[in-house]
Order: structure tokens, then C-alpha cells, then sequence
């Protein structure tokens, strides 16, 4: 287990050469275009051909935190049967990184010394996918444990056993020298940790901890070559970041500006996959940050990446977008340990969509979520014109709400609505209706655009609000809880995503009025923040509601300012009754 401090020759000298020329000539040109000479990134063995174990590290798992209950009880019966036939198995990847940050592992990977086969025979319910990387996936206890191996299959292992020992001078730990190989293969630092549960041990071969406690995300080889040699990592590096709320190192941030065009040599599964990541584990808003700040978005998501860049123009913070409080309130409702199915993202898009193209009646829309969130007309019909009074204001996307309509308008035009958002799907799935949405924007669409979205999963969503289109009167979904069950999100449940659509819509028409400022003006709540329900305006003469739905408040017309995550943004203010 110890690991040794001192250097060996590396078994490819040839190799480090060749991939210090080619990363002298990377840097050279990122840094006379980006002046970022100070941060190469990466973890590279010296430049004569040798590695430098002292720069190993262990680190005991109890000194950090890490409790045995973190992990869960099927991993731990994967770890306990492999370590029990005498194979070396450890925590890999994502899920040590998630440990070490107190964070909820989305699911734990187990890597061990036992090849594919061998794992195989180990577990009743185990099977053998993938080409490129195949790995095992272990079925125990309702779960499913994804089990790799050092060695893929016998050849390998026997190659192994014939090379490792000339690779190694004596002194080194041949099971170091395997584990620092295997982090060689690895996209970031970070998610280059192995972690045996069972002796506390944390082994960090490249930098890895090191580079969570400055919050960095760093590839483990020079950025370019690991893009170029997997440029899926682009996509989960941004992923990373966006959930953990961590920096990329300058080197790795030039290299996914350099090459984030080299994505759309990915099949479209593997694009959908990796945008389900970022938008349905709680990490939406700052994925879509993210994805257009690297010009992502105009490859992925064109029509919200142009609506974006036409708000921005228009001088309209990207907070203040209906499109990202959307997914905002929908990050508030969901996590790692707590996704939704594809089609949550998709209807929202979809339903965003809608009002872009087809500005709507803020009441309208309060009962189109009212409607999805309660179940019923009736209920939803009375709760819309009770809350449509302090609405939030989007434009384009939402208009002044008419207090004289009657029901049988507002049931029309909700069931309208939802038809809108049905017909929205379809530039999700097809050139031509994509083209047409972005007629509005921009001229021809480009070439470097794909489509994400299959037409199931294009369908299963506009099943979401087929029923509200044509029955909407009749429609009864009441439920007997609040609560979300998350099981059935996850597996896209539509009257459960309904649900939860409702919600995320019915959060975004809202506007929050921080404590202090309703207290001030005789009004008191349990919570943090007062709804509009709870706070009648034409009792604070000096209050008012600004272009954008944000809470002004100034002692004269001349002097207002904006009211944000209930701080008062100058001392001066005379609020009250």
C-alpha cells in the first residue's frame, strides 16, 4: 500500500518525448493568442523520460470525512466479493471526487484486477457492455454497480504481467505503478482518485486533490491531446464544472474553445446523453451558461442559443430570462440523486418555445401550470386569477393579464396553449420546423447543428399536453400528495412530469418578495420569502414593480434601484407604511 518517493524509468521514453514536443508547441501557440503562460494544466512526466513517484500521495479517508455509510450497500457488496476472491477492487472516478466534496455520488464505479470475465463469474446477474470501454454491469440489490477492469480481458492481463516488471525498477510497488498507469487514461485530475473503503485509503497519483481544494478542473494530460483523443470529455468537463461550481485551468479552457467543434463527430446518443446530464441533474442554468459562453449552445440547443444572444442586444440580464428562471426553479427541484426523465427538459423548452413564438396572456399562462400542477380546471381557475395580480414580467414571452375575461376565454385560450407547446416539439425534431423557428433570429441554418431529440422522445412529450388540448374541461388529475416521488420522474412518468412542469412554471410566474421588506410594511411569514398572495403593493406607497417583474423601491421618482436576493442595494431607502 505504501508508495514509494522515489523515480523510475518510464517504459516509453519515446512517447514523452513526443508528447512534450507536441504540448511545447500547443502552449506556444495558445499563449501568444491568450498571454496564459502560467497554468499548463496538466501532469506530465519530466521531460528526460522518467516519472516521479514522490508526487504520489495516500490519504486516509477518515481524516477527510468519508463515512463508510456514504457509501451505498450494493457497492458495498461488489467491493466485499471481489476483495473476498483475492482480486484488488477500488472506488473510481466521480464518485471519489464526490465524497471528498461532501456531495452525493449520482452512482459509484468499481474498478479491480480481476478481468472482465472473471467479474462475470462472480455475480449471478452480471453483464458485459460496451465496445470501445466495455465494462461490467453488476445487478445487485436493485442496483446496478458498473465494474471495469485494469485489465480488459486474459491477453491483457498476461501482457501486463510481462511488461509491468521490466516497466518498474525494484523498490517501486508494482500495484502503484498499475494504478498511476490507469490514471494516465483518464480525462481530469480530479476523476483520477482510487479509493479502497476498506483500508481508508485514498491513492492520488496526479494531482487530484490538490486540485479540488483550489476547485480547479484540469485534464491529466496537455488538454489538446485529451480533447483529441476523446472529445466527449469537453461535454463532461463542462458538466463537471456547471454541477460542482468549480474552474477550469486556463489550458483546459483554451483547449474546449480550440476544438468544442470536434462534438459533432459524436453520434447524436452520445449528444443527448451528455445534455441529459447538464439539464435533468439540478445543474440546467449554469450548463446553459456554460454551453454558450463556449459556444456550445449554437450547436447543441440553436434556437435558445440565438433567443440568448437576441435578449442580450436587447440588454436584458440572462438572469432575468424566462428561459433561465425556467430552468433555474427547475435546478432547485432536482440533483444528482434526484433526476428527472429527458422529457421534463424537452417539455420546458418546448413550452418556452411557445410563448417566444406566440406571446400569451400572463393569466393563461397561470392556469396552463395551475392546470398541470393541480390536476383540474376548476381548481387551477380559481388559483390563476388569485396569483395573476404580481406576476413576473418576460418579454417577449408574457402579456399584461386581462382581469375581464371570462372563464370560457381563459379555457379556450389555455387549451390553446397547450397546443402551442405541442407544435413547438416538432423544432426539436425536424431541420424544417427548426429552420422556421429560427427564421426569426438569424438566415440559413447552419451547418454545424444537429438534432438531439429522437422522435419517441419527441412524442412522449407532446403526449404530455395532448390531453389539455382537446378535454381540458374534464381533465382530473387530482393528487393526494405534494410531494414529488422522484422514482417516477426519473422514469418519465407523465402525469408525475406534468407535475412537476406545473411547478417550475407556477415558481417562474412568481414573484418573491424578500422577508424585510414585507415586514416593514406590517406583514409577517414563516419563510425567507413573502409570495405575491401575501403582500398587498397599495400598502407600500414606495414600492413598485419594475420592466422586468423585479420589487423598486425609492424615496423619490428620480431614485430607484433594484431589490435583489433580499438585499437593499443602497442605505437611504424610507420603506414603509
Amino acid at each position: 500500500m505504501a508508495i514509494s518517493r522515489r523515480s523510475y524509468p518510464f517504459c516509453s521514453p519515446s512517447l514523452v518525448s513526443r508528447l512534450h514536443t507536441l504540448v511545447s508547441d500547443r502552449q506556444r501557440r495558445s499563449h501568444s493568442s491568450t498571454g496564459e503562460d502560467d497554468d499548463t494544466g496538466s501532469v506530465l512526466p519530466p521531460a528526460e523520460g522518467s516519472y516521479d513517484p514522490s508526487s504520489w500521495k495516500t490519504v486516509d479517508s477518515r481524516a477527510v470525512g468519508i463515512r463508510r455509510s456514504s457509501i451505498s450497500s450494493s457497492t458495498w457488496t461488489v467491493l466485499n466479493i471481489l476483495q473476498g476472491k483475492g482480486f484488488d477492487a477500488y472506488l473510481v472516478g466521480g464518485c471519489v471526487r464526490d465524497l471528498l466534496l461532501k456531495r452525493t455520488p449520482k452512482d459509484f464505479d468499481v474498478i479491480t484486477s480481476a478481468t472482465l470475465k472473471q467479474i462475470k463469474k462472480q455475480f449471478r446477474r452480471c453483464i458485459i457492455i460496451g465496445r470501445r470501454f466495455p465494462i461490467c454491469q453488476v445487478h445487485v440489490q436493485g442496483s446496478i454497480v458498473e465494474v471495469s477492469s485494469f485489465n480488459t480481458n486474459d491477453k491483457d492481463m498476461k501482457k501486463q504481467k510481462e511488461d509491468v516488471p521490466s516497466q518498474v525498477s525494484n523498490g517501486c510497488d508494482v500495484n502503484d505503478f498499475i494504478r498511476w498507469k490507469n490514471c494516465m487514461d483518464r480525462d481530469f485530475t480530479i476523476n483520477s482518485l482510487f479509493f479502497d473503503p476498506t483500508r481508508y485509503t485514498i491513492y492520488d497519483y496526479v494531482g487530484g486533490i490538490r486540485d479540488l481544494r483550489i476547485l480547479k478542473v484540469r485534464t491529466v494530460i496537455p488538454a489538446h491531446l485529451s480533447f483529441d483523443k476523446d472529445c466527449a470529455r469537453i461535454l463532461r468537463g463542462l458538466r463537471i464544472v456547471a454541477r460542482l461550481g468549480l474552474q477550469f485551468s486556463k489550458e483546459t479552457a483554451a483547449a474546449i474553445r480550440d476544438l468544442s467543434s470536434s462534438i459533432l463527430t459524436l453520434n447524436e446518443s452520445r449528444l443527448r446523453m451528455e445534455l441529459n446530464f447538464m439539464l435533468a441533474y439540478g445543474a440546467a442554468e449554469s450548463s446553459i451558461r456554460l454551453l454558450q459562453k463556449f459556444k456550445l449552445l449554437d450547436i447543441l440547443l440553436p434556437i435558445q442559443a440565438a433567443y440568448l444572444a437576441d435578449q442580450s442586444r436587447k440588454q436584458v440580464a440572462k438572469g432575468s430570462t424566462m428561459l433561465m428562471k425556467l430552468f433555474s426553479n427547475a435546478d432547485k427541484l432536482l440533483a444528482a440523486d434526484h433526476p428527472a426523465d429527458s422529457i421534463l427538459w424537452l417539455a420546458l423548452l418546448a413550452f418556452h418555445l411557445a410563448l417566444v413564438e406566440n406571446p400569451q396572456d400572463a393569466l393563461v399562462v397561470w392556469t396552463f401550470s395551475a392546470i398541470l400542477h393541480n390536476g383540474t380546471w376548476k381548481k387551477a381557475a380559481e388559483y390563476a386569477r388569485k396569483n395573476v395580480k404580481a406576476h413576473a414580467q418576460f418579454v417577449p414571452e408574457i402579456r399584461s393579464s386581462s382581469d375581464t375575461k371570462s372563464d370560457e376565454l381563459i379555457l379556450e385560450e389555455t387549451s390553446h396553449l397547450a397546443s402551442l407547446v405541442k407544435s413547438s416539439v416538432n423544432a426539436f425534431t425536424r431541420i424544417d420546423a427548426l429552420q422556421q423557428s429560427l427564421g426569426r433570429y438569424q438566415g440559413p441554418l447552419s451547418s454545424g447543428v444537429v438534432l438531439l431529440v429522437s422522435e419517441r422522445m419527441g412524442s412522449n412529450v407532446s403526449n404530455l399536453f395532448k390531453i389539455l388540448e382537446s378535454n381540458i374541461e374534464s381533465y382530473d388529475n387530482s393528487r393526494k400528495t405534494s410531494e414529488v416521488n422522484y422514482q417516477l420522474l426519473k422514469k418519465g412518468d407523465p402525469d408525475e412530469t406534468r407535475f412537476m412542469l406545473g411547478k417550475i412554471i407556477m415558481e417562474t410566474m412568481n414573484i418573491n418578495y424578500p422577508k424585510h421588506i414585507a415586514r416593514r410594511c406590517g406583514y409577517f411569514a414563516s419563510s425567507e420569502v413573502i409570495r405575491p398572495s401575501h403582500l398587498e403593493l397599495d400598502r407600500c406607497p414606495r414600492f413598485r414593480i419594475g420592466t422586468h417583474g423585479e420589487l423598486r423601491a425609492g424615496i423619490s421618482e428620480r431614485r430607484t434601484d433594484r431589490i435583489e436576493g433580499g438585499e437593499v442595494s443602497s442605505g437611504i431607502w424610507k420603506i414603509g407604511v
